[in-house]
């Protein structure tokens, strides 16, 4: 298959700028090392501030809010005692390297290439990017799965077939990341998470108040096909035209040939799909066993939630294992029965060869976990959060600007505090109940605040999957930085934050069922 080459295009507003953005965020430091400086300014702002009394109360603990002093000896200390702890329990280090472990055999011994090149025979061209898109939303079933599965995917599914693989990793980072808030008819582990803080929000000011754990169901669903509009248009009409001027360098060793399938490989394909049919059935048999030890205890179950789905479900806590499990069984099976792996000791060279190409990544996780622990100890995100909140409950706007004025604040907040859960606990302290004063139901700020959780997931450093995606990137194209995946993503970011508040906004002007149980007005007439 011949490789991208880079063609004059040209350059209009949108690209010029698009460029700009990567020249300046390809100026920043080595994102390792932006970590570091980010952690050092927080240790100075977190001094400086702790000296200031703020009124904002803590809704986590009802005390007023105080910014713990990073620099103080107490603080030093713990850092140093927990530097280890933080490293090793860092949430996408374990998801990451077990994960791609599996994908490692899978794709060492050949078995992922076969797959994609007889997927690609007989996937229209001009349908691979919605494809794409919609399994990165689907995806959310799995947790944090896509990270580390769809989007390298996507990178190997658009090289083969003879398009920008940086355009691949675009599209699918859209929709793993971007369409974080979207479900592709199945709900997630997220929807009963959120569900608890908003009724636990909601009991500050009314304790009768239930929240359904579906609440969101129906616009979250209607919202893939937003997502997958959106990123389809944007995929092929801005960010694969601008892609063309960039080269493709990376290694010609590790990236995918769109090559007939030969006989060997054909029966190693068949053999490991069959493989694959049966572990899976032998799988969904011990779902569906009376009592099966996947499923949550009834006591840990909110009601109306699949006791599989909830996150305290073994299942859903051992989504990793069974990624690493079910790329493991195709990818031996096609490497025995291809001949491309003749012992076990091909099969740890696959193993290690992916370990190896994670150096970069371990580093960068490294500091990564320490700034996110030290920012999270100092409470600065929390302030930032909470003393948002009464801002925009002080301005008394409009209803329909309020629900847009969540959207952006949540949107903001999610550029500094990465977890869903812990920016929907700040904000939704405050926001649940003030609009329930308003007459707003509980159900429509949550989905207010998950519209904008979403739409900024995919421009910030900050979030712990952010670094490595960068390091896929880099196996294209070497000099990919985090510019590079700002300005890839940017135009996402800007037309979900938009186009999908319009679409809250008029599902609410429409009247249009939100989800199971759920209501526009408090108290729901």
């Amino acid at each position: 298959m011949p490789e991208p080459t880079a063609t004059p295009t040209p350059r209009g507003i949108v690209t010029r700028f698009l460029d700009a953005v990567e020249r300046v965020g390809n100026r920043l430091p080595d994102p390792a090392m932006l970590f570091l400086l980010l952690m050092l300014a927080v240790w100075v702002a977190s001094a400086l501030l702790s000296q200031v009394s703020f009124g904002a109360i803590d809704p986590r603990s009802g005390e007023p809010i105080q910014i713990r002093n990073m620099l103080g000896g107490d603080a030093l200390v713990e850092f140093m005692a927990q530097m280890v702890p933080t490293f090793v329990n860092f949430p996408p280090l374990g998801v990451v390297l077990v994960a791609m472990l599996g994908l490692g055999v899978a794709e060492h011994t050949g078995f992922i290439s076969a797959a994609l090149r007889a997927i690609l025979t007989v996937t229209p061209r001009v349908l691979l990017t919605p494809m794409l898109i919609a399994v990165g939303v689907l995806s959310h079933v799995a947790v944090d799965a896509g990270y580390v599965l769809v989007i390298p995917l996507g990178a190997v599914i658009f090289y083969a077939a003879g398009r920008h693989p940086l355009a691949g990793v675009a599209a699918a980072f859209a929709g793993v990341s971007g369409g974080f808030s979207a479900t592709m008819f199945v709900p997630s582990s997220l929807d009963p998470l959120l569900a608890g803080l908003t009724q636990a929000a909601a009991h500050i000011t009314d304790a009768s108040v239930q929240i359904n754990p579906l609440n969101n169901y129906v616009f979250t669903t209607a919202s893939t096909f937003l997502v997958v509009a959106v990123g389809w248009f944007l995929t092929d009409r801005v960010i694969e035209p601008r892609l063309r001027g960039t080269q493709v360098d990376g290694d010609p060793a590790d990236m995918p040939k769109m090559e007939p399938l030969a006989a060997a490989e054909v029966r190693g394909l068949i053999a490991a799909l069959v493989a694959t049919v049966l572990a899976i059935m032998l799988f969904v048999a011990t779902l569906l066993l009376p009592g099966t030890p996947w499923a949550a205890p009834a006591d840990q179950v909110l009601s109306g939630v699949n006791p599989l789905l909830t996150a305290a479900a073994p299942l859903m806590r051992s989504i990793v294992g069974l990624i690493f499990v079910f790329f493991l069984i195709p990818g031996v099976v096609y490497g025995y029965v291809s001949g491309s792996a003749g012992s076990h000791r091909d099969i740890i060279k696959g193993m290690s060869k992916a370990m190896s190409g994670m150096g970069y990544y371990v580093v960068m996780a490294f500091f990564c976990a320490q700034f996110i622990y030290a920012f999270g100890q100092s409470n600065l995100g929390a302030l930032l959060a909470i003393e948002g909140a009464s801002l925009l409950q002080a301005m008394n706007l409009p209803m329909g600007v309020t629900l847009a004025g969540i959207v952006l604040l949540s949107g903001f907040v999610n550029l500094m505090v990465g977890s869903a859960s812990a920016k929907w606990a700040l904000i939704g302290a405050v926001m649940v109940p003030m609009l329930m004063q308003l007459g707003v139901s509980p159900d429509l700020t949550q989905a207010a605040y998950r519209v904008g959780d979403s739409s900024t997931n995919i421009i910030t450093p900050l979030m712990p999957y952010f670094p490595l995606i960068v390091v896929f990137c880099q196996k294209y194209v070497k000099s990919s930085g985090i510019g590079t995946l700002i300005a890839l993503m940017l135009p996402y970011s800007i037309a979900l934050l938009v186009l999908w508040t319009a679409f809250l906004l008029a599902f609410w002007a429409l009247g249009l069922p939100l989800g199971v149980g759920a209501s526009y007005v408090y108290p729901a007439g």
